[in-house]
């Protein structure tokens, strides 16, 4: 779905910078140009932002890890 009509940006492109590293809304306008334009966009944009980041939070901590770890 378009988040931003006027630089034509979708939420699949949000979600994607986040994957590729980007960790703030912040980051995301700068690597997409997301709500650079009349900014009606921003709500939107930060709610797929802040979406992404908490599912991507929620899959983190369940990953098993080992009740001990030593560095060899």
């Amino acid at each position: 779905m378009y988040v931003c009509l006027c630089t034509g940006v979708t939420d699949g492109q949000i979600r994607e910078a986040i994957y590729d590293g980007c960790c703030s809304y912040r980051e995301v306008r700068q690597a997409t140009g997301v709500a650079s334009q009349c900014g009606k966009c921003a709500c939107l944009a930060k709610q797929v932002v802040r979406e992404t980041l908490t599912e991507l939070q929620s899959q983190h901590a369940a990953i098993p890890y080992p009740v001990e770890f030593s560095a060899a």
